[in-house]
């Protein structure tokens, strides 16, 4: 027999599904709620802490970085600027480049020597992170034994110091005499160009509170300045500029400083130079020695101005060079298991 429908039937089919459109009804209200607890929060733009760490036989080597500061590559390079623009379009930049300020700390075991200090408050807002890279990594600048500086340029030599305070307070400043001749004495500011000039006064500003505390101390020539540590000449850049090279059980590392500025141009064409070389033709003498040394010896290297970490290798191609990066490697940095019993 069929089932018939009546009111009766009908009303008591409305109150079993009241529950049900009460529930729809709240969840409507509730969706514009629910959707804006479920949003992000606010976008965080800050960086990854600025270190990276790596075993050099058995120095631990940590490069760190300053941050960053964009350049007009295109008017500092003596090259065509169709020919810099081109090339830094094929890396998918701008001819104002976003360049790296890289610094590098070196434990040796029984020494911690920075090698090279960033900027400091002298770029403004670029540049200006290495105490904080250094803390992330680790480390204080009070552990600081020794800073090596590669040359006296704002962007090596400006983070020695912030308001007229040491910031490496333990540490000894050892630099090339050559370059403290050179600018800390105003007389040579015509020996720069003009916007290199300034130099002087942010030289004598870094260097004043350690040369009154007895610990800028300066070395000649190619020397020994640490165990596994030795400063060799890279005169060009600045009368001083120097590299360190650094060895440890049959490893060796040869830190560049300013042999290099722009990557996507020079090590294809090591001839082009920079504005700020003091002796361009010396720089770029300078830097196809060392190109082609990295090459043939398979040494590791490390740069101011090469995209962070900016450490790496140097290769051949065709008539110039390329640079192979390091991999990003965990090997060595943990401490070996102690044997099972």
């Amino acid at each position: 027999m069929r089932f018939m429908s009546t009111p009766y039937h009908a009303a008591a089919r409305a109150i079993r599904l009241l529950p049900l459109a009460i529930a729809l009804a709240g969840a409507a209200a509730a969706a514009p709620t629910l959707a804006a607890e479920l949003s992000p929060p606010a976008q965080a733009r800050v960086q990854a802490p600025g270190f990276y760490r790596m075993m050099l036989g058995s120095f631990e080597v940590t490069a760190l970085s300053d941050g960053t500061v964009a350049v007009p590559l295109d008017q500092l390079l003596h090259n065509p600027p169709a020919d810099t623009a081109r090339r830094l379009a094929q890396a998918h930049l701008g001819t104002r480049a976003e360049t790296s300020i890289n610094a590098f700390l070196i434990h040796t075991g029984s020494h911690l020597a920075l090698v090279d200090t960033g900027a400091g408050d002298l770029f403004g807002q670029a540049g200006g992170q290495l105490l904080d890279s250094i803390r992330a990594a680790g480390y204080r600048p009070e552990d600081i034994d020794t800073v090596l500086l590669t040359h006296i340029h704002a962007d090596h030599s400006g983070g020695l110091t912030r308001q007229g305070k040491r910031m490496f307070p333990s540490a000894d400043i050892r630099v090339s005499q050559r370059d403290v001749d050179f600018w800390l004495n105003p007389a040579n500011a015509g020996k720069v160009a003009k916007e290199e000039r300034h130099s002087f006064a942010d030289s004598e500003a870094a260097l004043r509170p350690y040369i009154e505390a007895g610990r800028l101390k300066p070395f000649d020539g190619e020397t020994e300045l640490l165990p596994g540590i030795r400063a060799v000449s890279g005169a060009g850049h600045t009368p001083g500029h120097t590299l360190y090279e650094v060895q440890s059980e049959g490893k060796k590392m040869v830190l560049w400083g300013d042999l290099i500025h722009a990557q996507d141009v020079q090590f294809a064409k090591p001839g082009v130079t920079i504005r700020f070389d003091v002796d361009a033709a010396a720089a770029a003498k300078q830097r196809l020695a060392r190109m082609d040394e990295a090459a043939r010896q398979g040494w590791l290297v490390g740069a101011a101005h090469i995209r962070f970490p900016g450490l790496g290798y140097v290769r051949r191609d065709g008539a110039g060079y390329a640079w192979q990066p390091v991999p990003y490697s965990l090997a060595g940095l943990k401490p070996a298991a102690a044997p099972a019993r």
